[in-house]
């Protein structure tokens, strides 16, 4: 069949990709890619915030592929776009299956199919995306053979009632999955401000076992980890390497040193190789040793990134991080002491928490001295226990899914307003980026220049600013 994998048509005008200035490639979509093609199907993927596509140049680029089925890929902010996609194409191209996927229509497949999808893939993809479309060659949308595809919703015309089939467990041994189908994407379009990197993301492991209540990764993954071999990894990392001149990795894995065998023996597989590379990857406060900090920075690891969220005890607890505050500072004393590099992720907003409760967690920022901060205003995403919490309580103001960006605030607490959480993001950006002693440090190692863009935005820009320039710095070389 002819399949055609796309993200929406619009979304480079949204906040999560103007802001930032970096594009990264969708491996969801490229994974899928790979799958299908496998099979003999032939497949695009359109990347449409990095070739700009607006919705009329989507739609000539959709009609002149002819593709029998497109399946959209959609996270919280991106699935308006979506939407509006669906109805466009139901509208011109009647004879095309439309397919969602992703995080958000997998928490609100019903939605989705009432804006005009036919079929929700729900969590990981691969093997239902592989499924669903020899079923859909075999029968077209026949709601008894759907019915025998795991992991989708759908609506059977018979009847006009929704179906959920019985779930699909999650992919054991992603081994025996392809690479990317990275050959189907713009590689030479992915930048950062505009400039060319060579930057690989690469992702090892899915799969987060603490389930912390804002975040979806546990709730589209599963709770069991799952690791890649470290050579499968290694071989992916060499051919780009060799193919693309890839000289920086970074890992999206939500937390990949959760698994240090598997970083050790990685490390191992690439030095054996002569890979002259870096890395960049997340860590968790409480599963880094100061030896094995010291290991990471040793052999390439650029800047390592930790959720630290909070300064309240309580509130870690609460929404089930399961980290103490103290292993917070330790791990940030270690990174000064071994001459590393690190940035801190702190949340405001949480619903109990009072306006000073916030404030300390900015002055904790500020102690901890990373080398970058960011600081997102609390959003409950749905399927995530946060989201039904905000619903319970009445504590969601704005619904529209676009602004759901962690960088506009769409839900109050129980003792301040949305206005004085965007109002408490901008606070926190200029107390810990007008640092004397921070921009004395940026002075020091040349980096001002940078610094002088956060502080001339408002606090939506810093905070995309705050996330690229990690990468912008770990590309400084190329």
């Amino acid at each position: 069949m002819r399949v055609l994998l796309t993200l929406p048509p619009g979304i480079h005008n949204l906040e999560i990709y103007k802001i930032a200035g970096m594009r990264a490639p969708p491996l969801g979509l490229a994974w899928i890619a790979a799958v299908l093609e496998r099979d003999g199907h032939k497949v695009a993927v359109l990347d449409t915030p990095t070739l700009g596509l607006d919705t009329e140049e989507w739609l000539a680029e959709v009609r002149r592929l002819k593709p029998d089925v497109v399946g959209v890929s959609m996270l919280t902010p991106t699935a308006p776009r979506g939407y509006r996609a669906a109805r466009l194409l139901r509208e011109e191209m009647p004879d095309v299956t439309l397919v969602a996927g992703g995080q958000h229509p997998t928490a609100m497949w019903r939605e989705a199919l009432e804006s005009g999808f036919h079929v929700v893939v729900m969590g990981e993809g691969e093997q239902t995306a592989r499924e669903l479309v020899a079923t859909l060659e075999s029968h077209g949308l026949d709601p008894e053979a759907l019915r025998e595809v795991a992991g989708i919703a759908f609506r059977d015309p018979r009847e006009g009632r929704l179906r959920v089939t019985r779930p699909r467990p999650p992919i054991r041994d992603l081994d025996k999955l392809p690479w990317p189908a990275r050959h189907l994407l713009p590689m030479d379009r992915y930048t950062l401000f505009g400039k060319p990197i060579r930057v690989a993301h690469v992702m090892a492991s899915r799969g987060c076992p603490y389930g912390c209540m804002y975040c979806s990764t546990s709730y589209f993954w599963g709770r069991r980890v799952r690791f890649r071999s470290p050579k499968n990894v290694a071989d992916e990392v060499e051919y780009l390497y060799d193919r693309y001149g890839a000289r920086y990795v970074v890992f999206a894995d939500d937390e990949l040193v959760i698994n240090r065998r598997f970083v050790e023996e990685w490390v191992r597989e690439v030095k054996e190789r002569g890979l002259d590379i870096e890395f960049a990857c997340g860590a968790r406060v409480d599963h880094v040793p100061r030896k094995f900090m010291k290991f990471l920075y040793d052999n390439g690891c650029a800047i390592l990134y930790f959720g630290v969220e909070s300064a309240n005890q309580e509130t870690l607890d609460k929404i089930g991080k399961k980290i103490r505050v103290e292993q917070a500072v330790r791990v940030f004393q270690w990174r000064k002491e071994l001459g590393g590099r690190a940035m801190g992720s702190f949340i405001l907003g949480f619903p109990w928490e009072t306006l000073d409760d916030m404030r300390r967690t900015v002055d904790f920022a500020v102690k901890l001295d990373p080398d970058y901060a960011q600081f997102t205003a609390l959003t409950p995403y749905p399927g995530t226990p946060m989201f039904e919490y905000a619903k319970r309580h009445g504590l969601i103001v704005d619904w529209d899914w676009e602004h759901y960006t962690t960088i506009r605030a769409v839900m109050r607490g129980f003792t301040w307003t949305a206005r004085d959480l965007a109002r408490m993001i901008k606070y926190a950006y200029r107390r810990f980026y007008l640092r004397g002693s921070f921009l004395w440090r940026e002075a020091r190692e040349g980096r001002l220049g940078y610094v002088a863009k956060i502080v001339a935005r408002e606090a939506a820009s810093m905070l995309g600013a705050a996330i690229a320039r990690p990468l912008r710095w770990m590309t400084r070389r190329g």
